[in-house]
């Protein structure tokens, strides 16, 4: 329905202010605490945000001193600006978050607009006031305004994903309602249901694709093995299958590098329409060998042709599957972070005799690892 064209922010974590371009594949290359994973967490509390769930989001982020740019006395306000261009014109999504008592955050300002492609004139505005705590575009978007129920579906399509927990109590590893099979969860806790459908209910060309790219990845494995079990059927696990043998094996017999390739190959191969318009994700290398690495990058290009992808990492192996343009690279001096995109005409004698990754860890590229 539309791409995120650009976005602008100021004072929130390690970003002072920042204004980014974005395109349809955006990777974030950078050190330890340079600010990759700051703007992914923003991304994080504008999904809590479309939720209504601010306010619980900042309480267990430890606070507005911990969101706020070196706290409220030096930063008392968090503004956002997000553009996206759609087929008519661009919406845009602008908010200003003020330092409030209890050291919490409340809408200081929160405004919609719209300008149509042929339009001489200015955009379309909508104020939606100040002094509340929860995001307003969901009532008017119940309003039937019009700019407000493209921003709500174009905000709540920006979604962050995050599979790092793999533990033996990750939701992943655990039953869950074999009906929740809209769209996968952050943290793929119904993954499970979401291939059950791919698999028995779409009969998709996408389930058969998964699966292939996860054998690809751990040759040992087979096939899943999905069916609802508990009481009226309504509970699922991921069982699954290994070559060469009849035994079923459950979720917490994956290891955990396996377990987070086969959400993120379930994320990337899911059916076009099921993408989100925008996939944020950080660190995706986590627990993966090399070839998988490789594999994963491919699947974020091809899943760029049909939404935007944002990947932080610091993975030498997984930067040199992609082009030069796609890369942003993060630095941070003392007390701020900054955001670069990559010039690749400025790279083509380097290229020549080096790849992207190895250009990163010379440091040639800035933000490398010295």
């Amino acid at each position: 329905m539309g791409s995120l064209k650009q976005i602008k922010l100021a004072g929130f974590k390690s970003i002072k202010s920042m204004e980014l371009e974005l395109s349809s594949m955006n990777v974030l290359i950078g050190v330890n605490g340079a600010g990759k994973s700051n703007l992914v967490s923003f991304f994080k509390m504008l999904n809590e945000m479309m939720g209504e769930r601010l306010q619980q989001h900042i309480a267990t982020a430890g606070r507005a001193q911990s969101i706020l740019h070196f706290g409220p006395k030096v930063t008392p306000q968090l503004e956002a600006s997000l553009e996206f261009e759609v087929d008519n014109g661009a919406d845009t999504y602008q908010m200003r978050l003020f330092h409030a008592a209890g050291d919490t955050l409340v809408f200081a300002e929160e405004q919609l607009s719209f300008v149509g492609t042929e339009w001489d004139g200015p955009p379309k505005t909508l104020n939606l006031g100040s002094g509340h705590q929860e995001t307003r575009i969901k009532s008017e978007a119940e309003k039937d305004e019009p700019t407000a129920k493209v921003l709500r579906h174009l905000l709540n399509s920006c979604r962050v994903f995050h599979f790092h927990d793999t533990s033996s109590t990750a939701r992943a590893r655990q039953y869950c309602y074999v009906g929740d099979n809209r769209w996968l969860m952050p943290d793929a806790g119904n993954l499970a249901a979401i291939l059950y459908e791919l698999k028995n209910k779409q009969k998709s060309a996408a389930y058969r694709r998964i699966v292939t790219t996860v054998r690809r990845i751990a040759p040992f494995f087979d096939d899943f093995d999905l069916e609802p079990s508990g009481t009226n059927s309504k509970d699922i696990i991921l069982n699954w299958k290994q070559k060469d043998s009849n035994q079923i094996f459950g979720p917490h017999q994956l290891s955990d590098g396996t377990l987070r390739a086969i959400s993120l190959v379930t994320l990337l191969l899911q059916p076009v329409e099921h993408l989100p318009n925008v996939i944020i994700v950080d660190e995706p290398e986590l627990g993966l060998h090399p070839a998988a690495k490789t594999i994963i990058a491919g699947l974020f290009k091809k899943a760029s042709h049909h939404c935007q992808v944002i990947v932080a990492t610091q993975s030498a192996a997984l930067l040199d599957a992609f082009d030069p343009e796609d890369i942003i690279v993060v630095e941070r001096d003392t007390r701020e972070s900054s955001f670069k995109r990559l010039d690749d005409t400025t790279l083509t004698e380097w290229l020549d005799e080096y790849s992207v990754g190895q250009l990163w860890e010379k440091n040639v590229l800035g933000g490398g690892p010295f």
